[in-house]
């Protein structure tokens, strides 16, 4: 659980990151997939594994999208591949 709120709160402070007109959609858009996944099976690591590396890859693709440096991402790929 621990993990999953600093994955959470690092994507959040990417959003900061975005344009402003953008920070709302994004930021919503993290909140449900969060939500989605709320009552996963805190002992499946594999799957908390994936949904954590799918986490920082989206974010990723966002960054460049809005053509924000990838390495502000770094804190979320420590805590979600390392």
């Amino acid at each position: 659980m621990q993990k999953a709120l600093g994955v959470y709160g690092q994507v959040l402070r990417l959003v900061r990151r975005l344009p402003k007109d953008s920070r709302p959609y994004y930021a919503k858009y993290a909140r449900e997939n969060f939500v989605n996944y709320r009552d996963a099976d805190a002992n499946d690591t594999q799957f908390l594994d994936e949904l954590f590396l799918r986490a920082y890859n989206h974010s990723l693709w966002v960054l460049n999208k809005y053509s924000v440096d990838e390495s502000a991402a770094d804190k979320l790929k420590e805590i979600c591949c390392g």
